[in-house]
């Protein structure tokens, strides 16, 4: 394999140093291929690669919290992804990148690209699960180049559900969400609506989240659970 040339070693570089004091890493890249269907510049032209920003555990709740306690709004009505915006596009802009974000059309496969960027597959949760963080982890933007880019994290082999026997994500829901195999969205939603549900896992967070037994180590924390579980459309 041809080294990749030095002066994009050293803008991977340079945008992983960006990041950091954001609590965002590298999240892996994507080099597109022929027949792939991509991402369009700001330019107009496809892009090349994308490299995917995001989160390890509760690495950005600090930095966003600290943000949001400066904003007279709070940060809006979606603050995490206002943040994120405000924290990726002048990176974007300094390397000549363009932005892409989860929250914002034209909607860009985001699961696709990590599953090809890290190798990780889905949890019965639909949640990507990585072998080391379990399901503590996102994905808040990814930026596009012009150029093929060497690889930015580590890609996994293996899927730890394949290995997980007794697969507690499942028998942990109080009202059998993932029983078919697949994740009943309607049937979560409807309990998080009850009082147990409202008492339960809207304040700690899913059980079924939390009973994998991949990551705990990185498992966020009891503010940022109920952040997020706040913010799911009932």
């Amino acid at each position: 394999m041809t080294a990749a040339p030095a002066c994009v070693d050293n803008l991977v570089e340079t945008i992983r140093a960006a990041f950091e004091p954001h609590g965002l890493f590298l999240r892996g890249s994507v080099n597109f291929t022929p027949g792939d269907v991509v991402p369009r510049l700001e330019s107009g032209e496809p892009a090349a690669s994308v490299v995917l920003i995001g989160n390890i555990g509760g690495s950005i709740w600090e930095p966003f919290t600290r943000w949001r306690e400066g904003e007279r709004d709070r940060g809006g009505a979606d603050p995490l992804d206002e943040w994120s915006k405000q924290v990726i596009l002048p990176v974007a802009e300094a390397a000549g990148a363009t932005a892409y974000f989860p929250s914002d059309p034209p909607w860009q496969p985001f699961q696709q690209w990590a599953m090809r960027a890290e190798g990780l597959k889905a949890s019965p949760l639909g949640i990507l699960v990585h072998p080391r963080f379990g399901l503590w982890h996102g994905y808040r933007g990814a930026l596009g180049f012009d150029r093929s880019l060497p690889q930015t994290g580590s890609v996994i082999a293996g899927h730890p559900c394949d290995d997980c026997m007794g697969k507690p994500c499942i028998s942990a829901c109080p009202v059998d969400a993932l029983g078919t195999g697949m994740f009943d969205v309607g049937l979560c939603r409807t309990h998080l609506r009850t009082q147990a549900g409202a008492a339960g896992c809207l304040v700690d967070g899913c059980l079924s989240r939390d009973a994998c037994p991949v990551g705990r180590d990185y498992r966020y924390s009891p503010a940022q659970l109920r952040f997020h579980m706040a913010a799911i459309s009932l």
